[in-house]
């Protein structure tokens, strides 16, 4: 017996009936290649980026190395994608990375993985209203001259955000489309500029020199870099959307994973061929976020920056949007399979969204938001605050949840294709898997070792703990009520990762 076939026949007395007709399933046919690349790209936020991972990590990690980190991991990553790619022609589900796990470790790992899943995009979507509100505060007192507190341009993009999210999956990537096509655009044209007017040291190649990664920083750099990644890997979440999901999941995910790699490699070397290798660290440690900007500025001139300004806060609104999406079609997935309450897996009858899901993100993010705004206690507010605590903290509770999710889909894989007897077929791709699987778990304990750097907090903090602590505990929970569900309700386990097959598999029964 093999782990998918032994999860594929619940019986017809687990809520058979409360599936009705195209609620319960997500509408196909939504998305072809451009409209799924686009999705998926623009959580990537190239432009943030570039513009605050790059400066953050060549700053505070002093690894001048950078671009050559871009380059491993993309390996690493395109390693890990073999396996996944695989795995999403055999799983059409919105649950992803639950579904893979669920055919792979059974539906109790795959519940606590559900819950890691939920929380992780969250904390990551969440986290971006902070540095989100921030930038649209500054852009106000500079252009308008009118001070507003960073907490009221995030309570409008979150309210934008959950309205588009009520829309057609295909309105939402035509949104998503044209500002990272803009965005990319831009940064293209700075590396291009920097590449033209190099620094002192001229087109130096001295940033991929393997010499750059030595240092006690390298394990932090990593865990910086590799949060520029995220995003990729929700290609499977949009699967029962397109039309062919067999061809344009994997094909989309290769695109993404290759051509990310490469335009932050790119981008990153840029910046240190504009300053000089030798300079790149110091340079970012004087104007911090504000190094695009900086070298903008004396090459393209005034309005090409103000326009990258505005960008900056486009691109983020795009990952909101797009990580918004995600999350919703999570709890829709959850809601379907019993992990969430029914209302949860049922779509809107006019968009075919999962409105439910659209609806908690949006509460999520709304409650948080006005949360950090409340426990603000100077007068005029801390400027930094939104940046400094919402963005770092959140954001890399989320890029660990999301490392941790795919250390175990990797594991998932191999574990399935054994079960189903096709080791031997499929040994390469099972090889690449478990190589994946092992660097990121390696990944994972620097994110956990380095916590305390990676959220600027002081040695001995409790955040070093409490933080990465809030994905132990989602697993925890959810592998719980996988028992429990296995205990009382065993049909409704059984549907665990199996998405719309289960939809299927009902219909066949009641008919």
């Amino acid at each position: 017996m093999t782990t998918d076939s032994s999860r594929t026949s619940p019986s017809a007395s687990g809520g058979i009936s409360t599936f009705k007709g195209q609620e319960r399933a997500l509408r196909a046919d939504r998305l072809g290649t451009g409209g799924l690349l686009l999705s998926v790209l623009a959580a990537t936020a190239p432009l943030m980026v570039v513009a605050g991972v790059m400066p953050t990590t060549f700053a505070v990690m002093g690894i001048v190395g950078q671009p050559l980190l871009f380059v491993v991991l993309g390996v690493v990553l395109i390693l890990f994608s073999v396996g996944y790619a695989e795995m999403s022609r055999h799983v059409h589900n919105a649950g992803a990375f639950y579904a893979y796990i669920s055919r792979g470790l059974g539906g109790t790992a795959g519940a606590g993985a559900a819950l890691v899943a939920l929380v992780a995009y969250n904390a990551l979507q969440v986290g971006i209203y902070g540095i989100f509100g921030f930038e649209v505060s500054g852009l106000f007192a500079t252009y308008a001259d009118v001070e507003i507190a960073w907490w009221i341009p995030a309570l409008v993009a979150a309210l934008a955000v959950g309205l588009l999210g009520w829309l057609k999956i295909d309105v939402n990537a035509r949104v998503l489309g044209v500002l990272l096509v803009i965005e990319v655009l831009l940064v293209v044209i700075f590396d291009i500029a920097a590449l033209a007017d190099p620094g002192k040291e001229g087109l130096s190649l001295h940033a991929f020199n393997p010499d750059t990664l030595t240092g006690a920083g390298v394990g932090t750099a990593l865990c910086f870099c590799i949060a520029a990644f995220l995003g990729f890997e929700q290609a499977p979440v949009y699967a029962e959307e397109t039309s062919r999901p067999h061809v344009l999941v994997p094909r989309v995910m290769f695109f993404a994973v290759g051509g990310v790699a490469v335009f932050f490699a790119l981008s990153s070397w840029a910046l240190t061929v504009a300053t000089g290798p030798a300079a790149i660290v110091g340079t970012s440690q004087k104007q911090s976020a504000g190094l695009l900007f900086f070298l903008t500025e004396s090459r393209l001139g005034g309005t090409f920056t103000d326009v990258l300004h505005v960008l900056f806060v486009t691109g983020m609104f795009a990952a909101l949007l797009s990580f918004h999406n995600v999350v919703a079609r999570y709890a829709f997935a959850m809601g379907r399979e019993g992990l969430l309450p029914a209302a949860f897996g049922r779509t809107s009858g006019s968009s075919g969204a999962p409105g439910t899901g659209s609806l908690l993100q949006t509460v999520v993010a709304m409650v948080v938001v006005a949360a950090f705004a409340l426990t603000d206690d100077k007068p005029a507010g801390d400027p930094t605050a939104p940046v400094l605590h919402l963005f770092t903290w959140f954001g890399n509770v989320g890029a660990l949840g999301v490392i941790v999710l795919m250390a175990a889909a990797s594991l998932s894989v191999v574990v399935f294709f054994v079960r189903r007897g096709a080791a031997g077929t499929q040994a390469w791709r099972l090889v690449t898997s478990a190589l994946a699987g092992l660097a990121l778990l390696v990944i994972a304990g620097y994110t956990v070792k380095d916590f305390e750097v990676l959220v600027g907090a002081g040695p001995g903090s409790s955040l070093s703990w409490a933080l990465p602590g809030t994905i132990g505990l989602a697993a925890l929970a959810g592998v719980v009520l996988g028992l429990v569900l296995r205990a009382r309700a065993p049909e409704k386990h059984a549907r665990i990762g199996l998405g719309n097959e289960a939809f299927q598999l009902d219909k066949a029964a009641s008919s």
